[in-house]
């Protein structure tokens, strides 16, 4: 949530931190603003708009009016007062010299405004941020980097700031805990950013920054320092993905386009790690994985849902108890971890907090961390003992896809490749999944050659207001992530149910007309879903079902429509079957009119508890 931006160079600022902006929109905002500094008239120029940036963009030509080599930017999303251009970033102090662009939250800002208030300072604004602004001002006494370091160890909670001082005119400051931000080095320029897609037009060379650390940049480069200021040095990382991966490429919205990557990003996911028949994971020690007598899959959101396919698949297979609970819940259980534990934490920012504050909570009670991420050099990844990345590649819109896909493969691969360590699984067994696996891009390019089927059942279906989808097993979970879908991105009211609670409650809520999405493609499972098709239908309720090629025609006898995929071995029927649901999702937003890219009230990245 929320998008940073910071640059200082040779070149006109503003039109950079406005186009870099615009490659941070998919995060989810509400309002934008930038500030430069005004060579004319040696002070901070702050110009902020509530609403999309291009309303901003527009105010000020494209930047173009704003003649300055040094600004920060901010898209935010709304946590302390709502959107205005009051509320909005930069945040300044009173006397305009410091302007301030958050990501995070101050816990104990309210303490620190009643005390500064109490000094006589006035603010403008509901929001934490201006305590910052407002606390450096109060500290400075011509040295900026004493006066951030004086507040940062006064400020609690999370945050990336980008810091920009009216009397220092030739750096930035950046300062990062537990809130993503990285530093770009250019030719004659340095940036900061929340997320490299804002910076990858100018340069590909980056510095990941850890917690605790605090940087200050200049045109000529970065000098960084530890959490007690001391100066360190830091390994560049290069960037490895081309910028047309980040841009629609001729789609009408990256959801959509991310959806028809899939096949690919499988493939990037699975190629190199299936060898000569067998499961090679990279640098993985041979002892990693022994001795584990228990399993805790830790995520949320869709990754939450990959999770909970994760523990039917490792349960069935390597016979180990599996527990999947949700990041913001897993501090709160009082969680039973130790050094026989193997905690596998799944997102697909890397940077998800609740995620990454379980994680440090399993390897204090001293678990063994193992994540599934997409983005390299991540918190989550940097923090894990083991970490398998997806590599889906760079995912924009906000209702994941890609990432959901690759995140269900990968820990599919790795209950077969412990299975096999374990001795629970059979040779035969263990050949045909991998024969499964490989086929596996290719039968999900089936299913997006028939896109136009799906396309059709949303076009009947688009005008519910309610809708259920319910399933066993394999099914429910997919019937989970089904729903989130739909409901992220088109604004229906839409529920999962595991088919068997219907009777205990559920099934009150089905009359005339009620559109039920039922979930049937687990074969061992396919006469019980029947059962429960014709349950609802008795009720009155309209039956969507998704099922198997061989199933199709019995399922069409009491369905009203059926949607089908390839048959497929068990393991990997939810990777192709997540794919209609997200595709009549897409369709269902597209009908309704929403801004399928950019969900109301949504982020791609959850930097916040």
């Amino acid at each position: 949530m929320c998008g940073i931006v910071g640059y200082i160079g040779r070149e006109q600022a503003a039109p950079i931190l406005l186009e870099g902006l615009s490659r941070l929109e998919y995060r989810g905002y509400d309002s934008a603003g930038v500030a430069v500094f005004d060579s004319q008239t040696e002070a901070l120029a702050v110009h902020k708009a509530k609403g999309r940036l291009q309303v901003l963009s527009e105010r000020l030509h494209g930047g173009a009016d704003l003649d300055s080599t040094v600004g920060v930017g901010h898209t935010r999303w709304a946590t302390h007062g709502a959107p205005s251009d009051a509320n909005s970033h930069p945040q300044v102090s009173h006397s305009g010299k410091i302007a301030v662009v958050h990501n995070g939250i101050i816990e104990n800002y309210a303490e620190l405004k009643a005390f500064l208030m109490e000094q006589g300072v006035p603010f403008t604004s509901e929001t934490d941020t201006e305590v910052v602004a407002q606390l450096i001002e109060y500290f400075y006494q011509g040295d900026l980097l004493q006066a951030v370091g004086r507040v940062l160890r006064r400020i609690q909670g999370a945050y990336a700031l980008g810091i920009l001082c009216a009397d220092c005119p030739d750096q930035l400051v950046a300062v990062r805990k537990d809130s993503p931000l990285i530093l770009g080095l250019g030719e004659d320029c340095t940036f900061i950013a929340s997320d490299v897609t804002a910076i990858l037009r100018h340069t590909r060379r980056v510095y990941y920054m850890e917690d605790g650390e605090l940087a200050v940049l200049t045109r000529e480069g970065i000098q960084c320092f530890n959490h007690l200021m001391q100066p360190i040095e830091k390994e560049v990382a290069a960037v490895d993905w081309e910028i047309d991966a980040a841009e629609k490429g001729g789609y009408e919205h990256f959801m959509f386009k991310e959806i028809m990557e899939q096949p690919e990003a499988l493939r990037r996911c699975l190629s190199p790690r299936i060898r000569d028949g067998e499961i090679v994971l990279e640098d993985f020690p041979p002892d990693f994985l022994r001795d584990i007598s228990r399993i805790c899959i830790v995520a949320c959101g869709s990754s939450y849902h990959v999770g909970m396919v994760g523990k039917y698949h490792l349960e069935r297979l390597t016979r180990i108890p599996v527990e999947t609970s949700l990041g913001s819940e897993f501090r709160y259980m009082d969680p039973i971890v130790d050094q026989h534990t193997l905690v596998i934490v799944i997102s697909q920012s890397g940077e998800t907090l609740d995620t990454m504050a379980a994680l440090r909570e399993a390897r204090r009670l001293g678990g063994r961390i193992l994540s599934i991420v997409n983005v390299v050099g991540s918190s989550i990844a940097r923090e894990s003992d083991q970490v398998l990345y997806t590599w889906a590649g760079p995912e924009i819109a906000v209702a994941t896809t890609k990432a959901y896909t690759t995140q269900l493969a990968l820990l599919s691969l790795l209950a077969l490749k412990l299975a096999r360590a374990r001795g629970t699984l059979s040779d035969s067994e263990y050949h045909a999944s991998l024969d499964a696996f490989q086929a596996l891009p290719d039968k999900m390019e089936q299913i997006l050659s028939r896109r136009d089927d799906i396309q059709y059942f949303a076009s009947q279906y688009f005008n519910h207001n309610s809708i259920f989808f319910i399933g066993r097993n394999l099914d429910y979970a997919l019937g989970l992530e089904g729903s989130l879908k739909l409901k992220e991105i088109s604004y229906i009211h839409s529920e999962a149910y595991a088919s068997g609670e219907l009777k205990h409650g559920t099934i009150s809520l089905i009359e005339d007309g009620t559109l039920v999405v039922a979930l049937s493609t687990y074969e061992k499972l396919f006469a019980k879903a029947m059962s429960n098709v014709v349950e609802v239908k008795s009720r009155g309720a309209s039956v969507l079902a998704l099922t198997t090629e061989r199933r199709r025609e019995e399922m069409a006898r009491i369905a009203d429509a059926v949607m089908t995929i390839p048959d497929i071995h068990d393991l990997l029927l939810p990777c192709l079957g997540v794919v209609p649901l997200q595709l009549f999702a897409y369709y269902v937003a597209l009908m309704r009119g929403c801004d399928i890219d950019k969900p109301r009230n949504l982020a791609k990245s959850v930097t916040v508890e």
